[in-house]
């Protein structure tokens, strides 16, 4: 069964067991977090699709990890200006296990 949910003002299609990677949630590794705001759940021709949302239907997933992701730079430069500006930054992320779809 699949599932699309929005989380962070992102939207993710999920799978029971998927691991994947959000934008930081507050909750403990290991803890059991719920998703209640589903755009679309089913499977082959049993599809529902939310008016935004699906009612009575959510997604269980389990925190695996909380970490920063990798370094990006972000570099200003204007030619001949002597303007320069350089910096660096971490995005914050939740790695989150699905462990159960409800229709």
């Amino acid at each position: 069964m699949h599932a699309v949910i929005e989380s962070g003002g992102k939207q993710h299609r999920v799978t029971e067991g998927e691991v994947l990677m959000l934008e930081k949630l507050d909750a403990a590794e290991g803890e059991e977090v719920t998703f209640d705001r589903i755009l679309m759940i089913g499977e082959g021709d049993s599809v529902r699709i939310g008016t935004p949302y699906v009612e009575g239907s959510q997604v269980k997933a389990q925190v695996v990890k909380q970490g920063r992701g990798k370094k990006i730079t972000i570099i200003k430069f204007n030619r001949r200006k002597n303007y320069r500006r350089k910096q660096g930054h971490r995005q914050l992320f939740t790695q989150i296990r699905i462990t159960d779809i409800q229709d």
